[in-house]
C-alpha cells in the first residue's frame, strides 16, 4: 500500500481537513449541544444506516429517551418499538443494555478512552474511537467503510481486499498517523463527513475535495475505481408466510429470546412452523427484500383458521388488530400487516 506521500504530507492533510470541516460541517441534531449520550445514540444509530433515515428516529428518541437514566429504565419492549423501522434491532438491544451499564456507574467514574469503551454492549473499535474522540477527546482515530474510501483514494491503492471490513485493519496504522491530536473528535467526524458528502462511492466530487491536491488516485484518474473491494455473492431465500385472521384476531408469530436474529419482534408466521403446506394457489402479497447477503421473496398467502392441525405453536400468538399498534415489529412486517389490514377495508 503505497502510504509514504501522505505521511510525508500528514500536516498539510490534518490543517486542509479540519479547515473544510469547519466551513462546511453539516448542521446534526448530535452536534448541537453536544453530550456523551447524544454521541453514543447517534453513533449506535448511524451503524449500516444513512444520515437521511436517522434523524426523526433521533428526535424521537431524545424525546422518549433524553439521557442514559430514562433509556436505562425502559423495558426492552418499548426500545423495540421506539427502534422499529432502523432494522439490525440487535443495536438497540445492546444500546439498551450500555445505558443500564453506564447508568449505574457515577459520573466521575466513567471511562474516556477508546479502549475501556469496548467492555460495554455493541461497542467495537469504529464505534469507541468515534464516541471517545468526540466525547473526551481520546486521541482515538476511526476507520470505516467512508475512511477507507478516502484513504484508498488519497494513496492511489489497488490493493484487492476481501471487504471493507479487511481494508480498514490495512488502513489503521496510516490513519491513526493522521489524526489531528489537537482535535481528534473533530478530525474523526471531518473523515466521515468527508466521505458521505464529497468522497461518495460513485462519482465523487473531487474538484470540491479540501485535499485534491494529495490525492494519488485523483492524480491518475482511477479515483473512482478505489477501493477494490471484492464484489459481496448474494444467497436467494424464499419463505412463505400466513395471514391467519380468525375470531381472536390476527396469528403472528413472537421471535424468541433465543433466536439469533430480530428476538422479541413480532412477525407473520413461517408456514413451516406452523407445518402447513405451502398453497399451490397465487399469495396474497410477494414482496422481495434484502438483509446483509441475503435477497429475501416473501410469500405471504392468506389462510382461514381451520388449517391449523391443532393449536398454535409456541411463541405464536393471537393479537386483535386494534393491538397491533403497539406491538413491535420489523419495518417490513409493520407495512405488509398495514396493506393486508386496509385491503380488507
Amino acid at each position: 500500500m503505497p502510504i509514504q506521500p501522505l505521511s510525508d504530507n500528514a500536516d498539510t492533510f490534518r490543517s486542509a481537513l479540519i479547515e473544510w470541516y469547519d466551513a462546511n460541517a453539516r448542521d446534526l441534531p448530535w452536534r448541537r449541544s453536544p453530550s456523551t449520550y447524544k454521541t453514543v445514540v447517534s453513533e449506535f444509530m448511524l451503524q449500516q444506516t444513512q444520515v437521511k433515515t436517522v434523524l426523526p428516529y433521533f428526535a424521537a428518541w431524545l424525546e422518549a429517551y433524553p439521557d442514559f437514566a430514562s433509556l436505562a429504565a425502559a423495558s426492552e419492549e418499548q426500545v423495540l418499538k421506539s427502534w422499529e423501522g432502523l432494522g439490525y434491532y440487535s443495536r438497540a438491544r445492546n444500546l439498551h443494555k450500555l445505558a443500564q451499564q453506564v447508568a449505574a456507574i457515577p459520573e466521575d467514574k466513567l471511562p474516556t478512552d477508546a479502549k475501556s469503551w469496548l467492555q460495554f454492549p455493541g461497542v467495537g473499535p469504529y464505534a469507541a474511537a468515534a464516541i471517545c474522540s468526540i466525547s473526551f477527546s481520546d486521541p482515538s482515530a476511526v476507520v470505516d467503510g467512508n475512511v477507507v474510501r478516502i484513504l484508498s483514494r488519497l494513496t492511489a491503492d489497488q490493493s484487492d481486499y476481501k471487504n471493507s471490513t479487511d481494508a480498514a485493519k490495512a488502513y489503521r496504522a496510516l490513519v491513526q498517523e493522521l489524526l489531528n491530536l489537537e482535535r481528534p473528535g473533530d478530525h474523526n467526524q471531518a473523515m466521515m463527513e468527508l466521505g458521505a458528502t464529497v468522497c461518495h462511492k460513485q462519482s465523487p466530487n473531487c474538484l470540491l475535495c479540501p485535499v485534491r491536491s494529495l490525492c494519488q488516485g485523483y492524480a491518475q484518474g482511477i479515483a473512482e475505481d478505489l477501493p477494490r473491494l471484492a464484489k459481496t455473492k448474494f444467497e436467494e431465500v424464499t419463505v412463505n408466510r400466513a395471514w391467519i385472521k380468525g375470531e381472536k384476531g390476527i396469528l403472528l408469530h413472537k421471535i424468541p429470546a433465543d433466536a439469533k436474529r430480530m428476538k422479541g419482534l413480532h412477525e407473520l408466521p413461517d408456514l413451516a412452523l406452523l407445518e402447513i403446506a405451502v398453497p399451490k394457489k397465487k399469495p396474497r402479497l410477494t414482496r422481495k427484500r434484502g438483509i446483509t447477503k441475503y435477497r429475501i421473496t416473501e410469500r405471504i398467502h392468506a389462510l382461514s383458521a381451520d388449517r391449523l392441525k391443532a393449536a398454535p405453536p409456541a411463541d405464536h400468538i393471537w393479537v386483535a388488530p386494534d393491538d397491533i399498534p403497539d406491538l413491535p415489529f420489523s419495518g417490513p412486517h409493520r407495512r405488509w400487516i398495514t396493506e393486508l389490514l386496509e385491503a380488507e377495508v
